[in-house]
């Protein structure tokens, strides 16, 4: 248990022998002190005034004197100012926490609950390559899931790759035009890229037509409709869907080519799923879903034999679930997929990580399943995220104006490479050492930079600001680990000293930094309950700030006596493994050296 849950099981214990009532941890705050005051944690004194009629600061000395008499393995002393319950944890706790914990990498992880959690994410298209907006989608999903498995959860981490559909007939119409049998190879283009091209051309080549159709005095929405290149990836599609050979064995080559550049992007990026599921497999699920659902008067069927459902009363709208012609629409699949996801791992909750603009869709999606009464309706989670801009606005894949996956990366890396030169302090490394230094420091800063924000909100991409050694930066935190990592192994020449030989007083900068550590386990159960990674980079840049500002003042080589020295390798060892493993769960290595 936390200091803070004892701390309020405590005050809740000693309020109810002293005024005789039941209390509840909403019947006072909990804070942590602040710098100026002396003492750890604080107790709001002032919601409890109108039910016990005392003033706050009565209260607070009653409550202050019972703890500190019935609770002193926890409590040493307190002092109250205005209603505020300043409260002193007893060295003799923090010295207990440290000796048992500074060593291990797991501290604050739960054992397994027996509870299965799927996290989808990624649902790339392959008719383009990966780019920063997918960036931002796959380091949320990916750090969710590692978060959900530090709290105990089996995860699985799956993928719906949209790999059907007009669009994807797009690239393929366009290719069969232009590319005069050109490949991947023959380009020496990446395969996701090379197709993307074509998805580029399709539409360059659409508004050209539809331009020279409207001046001919065909209306736009004629024109749109009438493109020969827009007729002809239409009756692609009606092909694709009637299986006809030539036209299956050209989707599957390019979607191959696709893939394969996906992959090096994943690899790269240090990106997995346990599971992958298909459009082009997955988009008939659900049709029996709406045969049964008619059955039970879920949905209803229209005059030319399209089938919908009624959400006015829930404030929503009318929905289309199966067109007149029989065919499924997205939310037939996605209803048919959800109800699989439950059968094939029976899951506690399924995590659907996608952007905002899906809203809508996502609350359809979970009403329908509701009517449905399907077994994991009320478990079904949107995690919705904001969009990611540039600093010269929004990108358009039809226009081309993304930025790549690939590309990005490829520049961070180049950025962590000049601001590591300019430091000048890695005239030592090896050349194999250094490429892997920039590639960490630079993944690690994009990564820091996405996740650091939370997911709810929009936010612009920088990627000059996102590598500063002094900023709200991964590479600070990095170079915090280093420095650590670098200190530790000049002073640890043997083990560190026994328990019982360490001393019991804490100087307050020592005090901060196990104070952040001890609340590192209820920063990861946040984090899972919120399913919001910007609570780990928050917590760990402040402990590596907090680190620095310890370091700064307190010598460890040169301290005051062998037990403060070996107390402040134990807080810097038990700082450091706490920074790997936060990083760890946003994807994020730490270099040893910097």
């Amino acid at each position: 248990m936390s200091i803070v849950n004892t701390l309020k099981k405590s005050a809740i214990e000693s309020l109810t022998a002293l005024y005789a009532q039941s209390f509840t941890e909403k019947d006072f705050q909990v804070n942590q002190t602040k710098p100026e005051f002396e003492g750890d944690y604080t107790l709001v004194m002032f919601s409890l005034v109108k039910s016990l009629k005392f003033s706050p600061e009565t209260i607070g000395q009653q409550l202050g004197e019972h703890l500190i008499k019935n609770y002193s393995q926890f409590f040493t002393a307190y002092n109250i100012i205005k209603g505020f319950l300043n409260l002193t944890v007893a060295d003799s706790y923090w010295q207990d926490l440290l000796n048992k914990n500074y060593k291990k990498s797991c501290y604050g992880k739960k054992e397994f609950n027996g509870k299965k959690v799927m996290v989808e994410y990624a649902s790339p298209n392959t008719n383009k390559p990966l780019h920063l907006g997918h960036l931002r989608n796959i380091f949320l999903g990916w750090s969710v899931a590692e978060i959900l498995k530090a709290n105990g959860y089996e995860v699985i981490k799956s993928c719906i790759v949209n790999d059907r559909g007009i669009h994807i007939c797009k690239s393929m119409i366009a290719w069969q035009r232009f590319a005069n049998g050109a490949t991947p190879e023959s380009a020496g283009s990446k395969g996701d890229h090379f197709v993307g091209k074509y998805y580029v051309k399709f539409n360059d080549v659409y508004r050209e037509q539809v331009a020279d159709l409207v001046k001919a005095g065909k209306s736009k929405d004629e024109a749109e409709k009438e493109a020969p290149i827009m007729k002809d990836t239409q009756q692609m599609l009606v092909d694709w869907e009637d299986g006809k050979p030539e036209v299956i064995t050209l989707w599957k080559k390019m979607n191959n080519w696709v893939y394969k550049g996906f992959d090096v992007t994943y690899k790269s990026i240090g990106a997995d799923f346990d599971k992958t599921y298909y459009e082009s497999n997955t988009y008939l699920l659900g049709k029996d879903i709406v045969q049964k659902g008619m059955d039970k008067k879920v949905f209803y069927k229209k005059d030319d034999g399209s089938i919908w459902i009624d959400l006015t009363n829930e404030g929503l709208d009318e929905k289309i679930v199966q067109r007149s012609d029989g065919t499924s629409v997205y939310i037939t699949q996605d209803i048919g997929l959800a109800l699989h996801k439950y059968e094939q791992y029976k899951i506690e909750q399924s995590i659907y990580v996608i952007g905002n603009e899906q809203n809508y869709h996502m609350k359809v999606l979970q009403l329908i399943c509701k009517k449905l009464l399907m077994p994991n309706a009320d478990n079904m989670y949107h995690l919705s995220y904001g969009m990611v801009e540039l600093t010269s606005g929004k990108m358009k894949s039809r226009e081309g104006t993304v930025v790549d996956a690939d590309d990005i990366i490829n520049e961070m890396i180049a950025t962590s490479q000049q601001h590591t030169e300019e430091l000048g302090k890695v005239k030592d490394f090896m050349e194999d050492e250094l490429t892997e230094l920039y590639k960490t420091i630079g993944l690690g800063a994009m990564k820091f930079y996405l996740l650091r924000v939370d997911p709810k909100k929009t936010m612009i991409f920088n990627p000059a600001e996102s590598i500063d050694f002094h900023g709200f930066t991964g590479s600070f935190v990095q170079y915090t680990y280093a420095r650590i990592k670098s200190i530790l192994r000049k002073q640890i020449t043997n083990d560190l000293m026994p328990n019982d030989l360490m001393p019991n007083d804490f100087l307050k900068l020592e005090k901060e930094i196990i104070i952040a550590a001890e609340q590192y386990p209820a920063i990861i159960e946040q984090a899972c309950t919120e399913h919001n990674p910007s609570v780990i980079a928050n917590y760990v840049f402040n402990l590596s700030k907090t680190f620095n500002s310890f370091y700064a003042e307190l010598s460890i080589a040169n301290a005051e006596s062998e037990s403060k020295k070996q107390l402040r390798l134990k807080l810097s060892l038990f700082t450091a493994n706490i920074i790997k493993s936060s990083m760890s769960l946003m994807g994020i290595s730490v270099p040893e050296r910097m």
